[in-house]
């Protein structure tokens, strides 16, 4: 698996929540967006400051989390 640039862990944001591009958006909410059933365009739609990249990194973060793997992640 490649690198994950644009996941980023600031204890200054979200309280060191997995964020997109140091943004106040978790990948937690964006994941949790994808499983209540709105589309990838939904998403990008009520967050106009995202890319589909954003969505595509913020599942494949979740996956390796899942997997209990290390991933590492970009300084922000």
């Amino acid at each position: 698996m490649e690198t994950l640039t644009r996941i980023t862990l600031d204890p200054d944001v979200m309280g060191g929540k997995a964020c997109i591009r140091g943004l106040r958006v978790t990948v937690g909410t964006v994941v949790g967006l994808l499983a209540a059933g709105r589309s990838p365009e939904e998403i990008l739609e009520a967050y106009p400051y995202l890319e589909r990249e954003d969505i595509d990194e913020a599942l494949a973060y979740a996956a390796w989390r899942v997997e209990e793997r290390e991933v590492p992640l970009a300084n922000p």
